[in-house]
């Protein structure tokens, strides 16, 4: 997996993920979604050698994000925004990509967690524990984005296994394991996000 931090950066293989910061901060859904797009078909642009205005990103009946471009229909794509982040992901199979907020005042959602993950989070350093969960959470999103369901598959219908700060596994009782990236974006000291990503064979 790489990881790129320019929306001027070109990946040489894929899968990739570039985490580009932005001087926006969208107030809503709408907005959110424009950045994603326009950012998207910049780095989609310079990726893949083509005027902007020949990236065409349309919708699965599902939601999820398809390369409509011709050309390009071998390569899958998935997106996320948190505070001024934009995620694009790039693969040749389904991709799924997410990026979260660490928030050390936050309530972690018992009920929405499969007991393995709860567990790992009680036996974690509390002052680690917003992080796991940020951590946690990123790869839960970005899997059911590789999947194409969302979150109509049950966010605890699956367990998700930190392996290191840079590794997760999938532990799925309907498709068995999968291994995904992760990545820790720290914005000067003020603000720390946790990018996950993942790309399935066969999905």
């Amino acid at each position: 997996m790489h990881w790129l931090r320019s929306i001027e950066a070109t990946a040489p293989t894929y899968p990739a993920v570039w985490l580009v910061a932005t001087p926006q901060r969208p107030r809503n859904l709408t907005e959110r979604s424009t950045l994603r797009r326009e950012t998207a078909r910049a780095i989609l642009a310079r990726q893949l050698g083509r005027p902007a205005a020949e990236i065409a990103i349309a919708h699965d009946s599902a939601g999820r994000p398809l390369l409509a471009t011709a050309r390009e229909t071998d390569l899958q794509i998935s997106l996320a925004t948190r505070a001024d982040v934009v995620a694009i992901a790039l693969a040749q199979a389904p991709v799924g990509v997410d990026v979260e907020r660490v928030d050390p005042a936050g309530v972690i959602p018992r009920e929405a967690l499969h007991r393995d993950e709860w567990r790992m989070l009680e036996e974690s350093e509390p002052s680690l524990r917003a992080l796991a969960f940020a951590r946690l959470w990123a790869a839960k999103e970005a899997y059911v984005k590789a999947l194409g369901t969302g979150f109509v598959r049950p966010p605890e219908s699956f367990a998700i296994l930190l392996i290191s700060p840079e590794r997760f596994r999938v532990h799925d009782p309907l498709r068995g394991m999968a291994d995904g990236a992760l990545v820790t974006i720290e914005n000067g000291g003020q603000e720390i996000l946790a990018a996950a990503a993942i790309v399935l064979d066969g999905a």
